[in-house]
């Protein structure tokens, strides 16, 4: 792999690129990260965090590779035993960096802030997702620069090749099965990359783990998955146990402080409500990305388009209400993790506030750290060997670590007053 150019990063250092890295990069669809945000309106809460989608793609790129190789290095007799030589790896190689660098391409303005705008799918239930967006970006906006790059060329990598490395269905491609974990897994580069990347603007400790330390220790394990009594996965030596247990930590510990910090997810809830406005004239919703005519129209939207639209005061009361910082205030909260009482204390409250007149607006986290029902981390507990555990059965922490189903309730600033004096009635002023 020849690297032609160089990206100074905060975060990993110099990041290398290729030549077609580099085309995909200079492209109008890549180009639209830069005016995309990380982390939506947080620079209201922490100032620093003005970050964008263009530096995050880099920097998973990075992690993604040095996975990849930490990998062949250490599993080099295994890969070979199921079938892997040089060719072949070189191949996964390109399509695991394209991957990465593409994950996030078709974000909506402000990230996951304009998610809520996705529309609903034919069954009226599930939305389209982000990962959907960026797979239409590839196959109608990014296909040529793909598939017509000379270099490329010798891999006969297709642009649908790097969009399965999004879709939930894959499992007849055995390389994408092993390898799309180090780009969308419980331990993949992705979250690796925004951890440290959003501690270090946001100017706070909590999303810092030691990457280098799981870079040292990711291997590979033999399970037994769908069907396949030998499949390959990528795993942990049992010596890299406790680094990722600090990145499900790390995760925790940023989605309370930062994430879902009672001020920034308010933000979150103005911003949506601008941009349906906004949106109003095609039902209040980005167009699904099921045409090339759709998602042209969707990368026309960025967070340079939507300031503009705030500033010309053409999105609504939210607009102004953000141009002016005049959010919604916090009159009630519930524990990280209530019980059945204080959720219906939560009820009682939203009730009680309906009966005065009083808008509200409730906003709920539901965030696990650890989903049993995904494919499990594997911990290797010998090295060189095929004895293999599932982390959440040795790990003490992570069985502690309960999901958050916090609940708060808003109302508009100037209700405020009387709100609170509702809410002390149900609550007896706690």
């Amino acid at each position: 792999m020849e690297f032609v150019a160089e990206f100074r990063d905060p975060v990993h250092g110099f990041i290398p690129v290729t030549s077609w890295e580099l085309k995909i990069i200079n492209s109008a669809p890549f180009q639209r990260l830069r005016r995309i945000r990380q982390l939506a309106w947080t620079d209201m809460v922490y100032p620093g965090a003005m970050h964008t989608r263009f530096e995050h793609s880099l920097g998973v790129m990075h992690v993604a590779y040095r996975l990849f190789e930490a990998v062949c290095a250490r599993n080099e007799l295994l890969l070979k035993q199921d079938g892997y030589d040089g060719s072949s790896l070189e191949h996964a190689r390109v399509i695991v960096r394209l991957a990465a660098l593409l994950h996030d391409i078709g974000h909506s303005p402000f990230s996951h802030g304009g998610e809520e705008l996705f529309p609903y799918k034919a069954d009226g239930i599930t939305r389209y997702s982000h990962e959907e967006y960026s797979g239409a970006v590839l196959e109608f906006l990014l296909r040529e620069v793909i598939e017509e790059d000379k270099k490329l060329e010798k891999y006969r990598i297709k642009a649908s090749d790097i969009r399965d490395f999004f879709s939930p269905h894959i499992a007849s491609n055995r390389a994408f099965v092993l390898w799309k974990t180090l780009v969308a897994g419980q331990m993949d580069a992705d979250r690796m990359d925004y951890l440290l990347r959003d501690s270090l603007h946001s100017g706070v400790s909590y999303g810092k783990y030691d990457l280098d330390r799981i870079v040292q220790t990711v291997t590979l394990c033999k399970v037994a998955e769908n069907g396949d009594d030998s499949a390959l996965v990528v795993g942990i030596e049992e010596g890299g146990t406790h680094a990722i247990e600090g990145l499900i930590l790390a995760r925790y510990m940023m989605f309370t402080q930062v994430y879902f910090h009672k001020t920034r997810v308010i933000y979150d809830y103005h911003l949506t409500q601008a941009m349906k406005f906004l949106l109003k004239d095609v039902g209040g919703y980005f167009l699904p990305p099921t045409s090339e005519a759709n998602i042209s129209d969707f990368v026309k939207w960025d967070d340079w388009r939507v300031l503009g639209k705030i500033k010309e005061k053409l999105a609504g009361e939210h607009g102004e209400l953000l141009e002016s910082r005049d959010h919604y205030r916090e009159v009630y909260q519930t524990p990280e993790t209530p019980d059945l009482k204080q959720l219906q204390e939560l009820e009682n409250v939203v009730a009680a506030l309906k009966e005065n007149a009083i808008d509200n607006i409730v906003m709920r986290a539901d965030k696990s750290w650890y989903k049993l029902n995904k494919e499990p981390i594997y911990v290797r507990q010998e090295m060189g060997s095929d004895k293999f555990v599932s982390l959440h059965e040795i790990s003490p922490i992570l069985r502690a670590l309960d999901p958050i189903h916090q609940a708060r309730i808003y109302v508009p600033k100037h209700l405020r007053a009387t709100a609170q004096e509702v809410t002390n009635k149900i609550t007896g002023g706690k």
